[in-house]
């Protein structure tokens, strides 16, 4: 489980709801509201399944909890201006996630791989102060398929110049998870529950971004760099 610490990565992939910007509550309060005209209490395994989905497969998780597959869309177009409005009202990173952000930037290239749309990525690491530090945005578009499919790990370590085995990915969902194991990057999981399959398959677990040996492995290859 500490197999990350006596290494350097080539470049560091960071996932960003839940991650490196605290929005995952967003994402769950917009799925709640979306669902109430439904009269329906969401169950936790609804929001366990939910969690780090791209936003058009949690519209058909939506539709399927309410018996409504005819709905999918109107439900994901919700969803999403709903969570595009939480966002805004109040953007704001996890604990130690931008000094983290900031401390890795000395030492690797850094990019974003998320589910999420461009906009809504790009827009909020630019409102925390964190989209400097990162060369690559990737996201699922065109041809890239949504995690948990491997492809925005792929294309984020291609566009770093690394390969896949050489670079360290940072993620809070299991659906995350499993994308960056199968594109064959290691894995840094962070939060303060994990479930037995993630804690199966990271090469470390934190409870947050600002764990003290986490940031002072961070810090020091820092420094080693600048010497």
């Amino acid at each position: 489980m500490s197999e990350i610490f006596p290494w350097t990565p080539a470049a560091i992939v960071f996932d960003c709801d839940g991650t490196l910007m605290d929005s995952e509550r967003h994402w769950q309060l917009a799925r709640d509201r979306v669902l109430q005209q439904f009269d329906i209490v969401v169950s936790e395994e609804f929001a366990e399944l939910a969690k780090g989905v791209h936003y058009v497969e949690c519209g058909q998780l939506m539709a399927a909890e309410i018996h409504r597959p005819d709905l999918v869309q109107e439900l994901t177009d919700q969803l999403l201006d709903t969570f595009r409005a939480l966002v805004a009202e109040a953007p704001a990173t996890t604990p130690g996630a931008a000094e983290l952000v900031a401390s890795a930037a000395e030492f690797a290239p850094l990019a974003v791989a998320s589910n999420c749309p461009r906009d809504v990525v790009q827009d909020g690491l630019e409102a925390a102060g964190l989209l400097r530090h990162f060369s690559h945005v990737v996201v699922p578009e065109e041809q890239l398929r949504p995690k948990p499919f491997p492809d925005v790990y792929l294309n984020a370590v291609e566009a770093c110049g690394a390969e896949p085995s050489d670079c360290l990915a940072v993620e809070d969902s299991l659906c995350g998870i499993r994308s960056a194991v199968r594109a064959g990057l290691r894995v840094l999981g962070v939060g303060p529950l994990p479930d037995r399959e993630s804690l199966a398959m990271v090469d470390h677990w934190v409870p947050a971004l600002d764990d003290r040996p986490l940031t002072t492995w961070m810090a020091n290859r820092a420094l080693s760099r600048a010497s």
